[in-house]
């Protein structure tokens, strides 16, 4: 895959004429999926896709497109050639991009992470088949090779490989009733797997008993990773981008503007180095290994696309021009897994969150319903389920002066999205103890 993308890369330098200067994208996946109901798989297949993005510049202007590409590099090449003469027809139409930033300092890389992947395919099927014994296991497993590269005509090379695992499962009750869990990774652990089957068991028969509903109100509450990484998700939406920051959209806004501060059990992070997207953005930056977003509470470093750069005259850190995080992660605490339920002592288990939107953006105000297993406990034993509830909290709240505990094992989250392409957004999060958690029906 590598070999074929350099060698359509110099094919691609070579179509550049005289100043022009042209860049290229690519994007590729091979990968296995699986869908899985009543513990059985009922559809099974494998993709191989490849595509190439490019941008053709001359001056101030730009044009370009995505190709898609068949794998024969005769037929890729002269299909490229044909997509150059066409955007260099275009170049003469567009106006001027006053915004427009590219590498023009040539910085080659090349990170091929190692294949930990099973050998046998079949393996992580027959586990999940396995663990469903008896029950009704629905679920979807995804796993292979994602590919990224850049080129460009300058002689810049960039290659990226990730071979990654994501188990999205769940053990469905009846109704709305169910235990959502995942599993994901770089290398299958039958160990893992084995204790997530466990837990998801034990909270399946938990979810049998009779449900009950709790009246609106603040309750203590624990919130499991699943749960906690859907709160970290809402802050990427704009939370932590220059643009975001200067145009005043950030909703964390009191913190940019008032002082206001988070927990200091909060450090929050761009993980570049251990994350599933690649090194290097899409105008040839090289990323870092890691950028601080909060620091023990306190605002840090924000993420910075080409464009912003070039508009508030900062230097780019390789953000995406989207400016949010591909690889989140979130320190561990000092809280045991085995120690939850107790130090919770009588509350609400939060497994997962849904439905997320801001209630007051400015003010970092989230809400959001609870999803499958939600389970009322009392005196550190789970004693019913919980019917669906809204919750309604700011994020100074849920991650500031109600933040008691973070636990000392985190859960690695891949995005379970295809839509078009495997998705390489990641989290890294622990679950978070609260004192309190504003439920509003």
């Amino acid at each position: 895959m590598q070999d074929y993308f350099f060698a359509l890369a110099d094919a691609f330098a070579l179509f550049t004429r005289g100043d022009e200067v042209s860049l290229a994208n690519f994007a590729a996946e091979d990968s296995d999926f699986v869908r899985l109901n009543k513990s059985a798989v009922r559809q099974a297949g494998s993709v191989e896709q490849r595509a190439l993005s490019i941008d053709l510049i001359h001056g101030g202007k730009h044009c370009g497109g995505t190709l898609t590409l068949s794998g024969d590099l005769d037929a890729d090449r002269e299909h490229l050639r044909a997509a150059i003469a066409r955007y260099r027809e275009r170049l003469a139409l567009v106006p001027a991009d006053p915004h427009l930033l590219y590498a023009t300092e040539v910085q080659s890389t090349q990170q091929s992470g190692a294949n930990r992947l099973p050998a046998d395919r079949a393996t992580a099927i027959n586990a999940l088949i396995d663990a469903g014994r008896g029950a009704d296991l629905v679920g979807i497993y995804a796993a292979g090779g994602i590919y990224r590269g850049f080129a460009n005509s300058l002689g810049q090379r960039n290659w990226y490989a990730s071979h990654t695992f994501n188990a999205d499962w769940s053990f469905y009750l009846a109704g709305d009733k169910a235990v959502k869990t995942g599993y994901a990774g770089f290398e299958w652990n039958a160990a893992d797997f084995a204790r997530k089957v466990d837990t998801a068991r034990a909270e399946l028969a938990a979810l049998s008993r009779p449900p009950r509903t709790i009246s609106p109100g603040r309750y203590r509450a624990y919130l499991a990773p699943a749960a906690l990484s859907e709160i970290l998700g809402m802050l990427t939406w704009g939370g932590f981008g220059l643009k975001s920051q200067r145009t005043k959209h950030t909703p964390l806004l009191r913190m940019l503007e008032q002082g206001a501060a988070l927990s200091e059990r909060v450090t929050l992070s761009e993980n570049t180095r251990e994350g599933v997207a690649a090194n290097f953005q899409t105008a040839g930056y090289v990323k870092p290994d890691g950028v601080t977003l909060i620091e023990r509470g306190r605002l840090a470093d924000c993420l910075v696309s080409p464009r912003s750069a070039k508009e508030y005259g900062v230097a780019t850190n390789g953000a995406a021009d989207s400016e949010a995080p591909e690889s989140l992660d979130l320190a561990a605490g000092d809280l045991a897994l085995n120690d939850v339920l107790k130090r919770l002592d009588t509350g609400v288990y939060v497994n997962n969150l849904w439905y997320l939107n801001y209630s007051d953006r400015a003010a970092g105000r989230i809400t959001g319903m609870t999803r499958f297993a939600t389970f009322w406990v009392e005196r550190g034993e789970i004693v019913a389920p919980l019917n669906v509830m809204r919750f309604d909290d700011t994020v100074y709240t849920l991650l500031g002066n109600a933040l008691e505990a973070l636990t000392d094992e985190r859960d690695f989250i891949l995005d379970a999205g295809t839509y078009g392409a495997r998705s390489t957004g990641s989290v890294r999060a622990p679950g978070a103890l609260l004192s309190a958690l504003t439920f509003t029906l």
